[in-house]
């Protein structure tokens, strides 16, 4: 039971940060590595979904459903607004550092969530 004054939801918290960091971290290094080296692909899935508003719309769907509020953001401005989902790819594939530098960022998200979800945490001697 929490202490007086405290529910569930702010004990709980860290436990779910940590578990989203070790779920997370993984996924967004190997998208970044994917990224990375086979920009090309990455290039033709991008332009591919671009033909396909029924994609965008259905990446909106799912991105509400699966990251919560802040993909919910996105997921709705794609479904209200999907051609400014095209425009912004559309902006992307014509500018051929933006594969690299979205890569990198992948990559920069994951680690750190890796190490504050895998390493972090044993570093400070806290128990799991």
């Amino acid at each position: 039971m929490p202490a007086k004054g405290q529910d569930m939801a702010t004990v709980a918290s860290p436990r779910i940060s940590l578990f989203l960091a070790r779920l997370l971290g993984p996924i967004f290094v190997a998208i970044a590595i994917g990224v990375l080296v086979n920009g090309a692909v990455f290039h033709a899935i991008a332009e591919e979904g671009l033909r396909s508003h029924a994609l965008i719309y259905l990446t909106g769907l799912f991105a509400i459903t699966a990251f919560g509020w802040l993909a919910a953001i996105g997921g709705a401005q794609r479904i209200i607004w999907p051609q400014g989902t095209e425009a912004a790819i559309h902006w992307f594939l014509a500018n051929p550092t933006s594969l690299v530098v979205a890569g990198i960022i992948w990559l920069v998200i994951g680690a750190v969530l890796c190490f504050y979800g895998y390493f972090r945490e044993s570093a400070s001697g806290a128990t799991r």
